[in-house]
């Protein structure tokens, strides 16, 4: 069985997983240390880019809840997904620490927010 190689990590980071496409490659999603308070969805994204990074997506945040739980508050995070639903436009999904529920808002909404870094190797 072939193993995925994890990249290296600074200090602080936590490796949430790798994503395989179509084609075999692998994008890994490292989660950056710290978060950010309350703020809007673009505040967020804004944030999240000034350090480097990106908001995590619908997914990466599932994973983060089912395995990384202690490393956020029991609060609200944003996505980096806003809804495409065109009836919904101006709204972006985000994930519940406390019972893990996604669920989404208007872009406009103050969440917290964790960045992460991605990586294809």
């Amino acid at each position: 069985m072939q193993q995925i190689q994890i990249p290296p990590l600074a200090d602080g980071e936590i490796y949430l997983g790798g994503f395989v496409d179509a084609n075999g490659d692998v994008t890994h999603t490292i989660l950056l240390p710290g978060d950010n308070d309350d703020a809007s969805w673009q505040a967020q994204m804004d944030w999240a880019k000034s350090i480097g990074g990106d908001l995590p997506t619908r997914a990466e945040l599932v994973i983060a809840f089912e395995q990384h739980r202690d490393q956020f508050q029991k609060d609200a995070y944003w996505s980096n997904t806003p809804d495409s639903d065109p009836g919904y436009s101006g709204w972006a999904w985000f994930q519940c620490f406390d019972f893990g529920s996604q669920g989404y808002d208007r872009q406009g909404g103050e969440f917290r927010a964790r960045a992460v870094r991605r990586l294809s190797i």
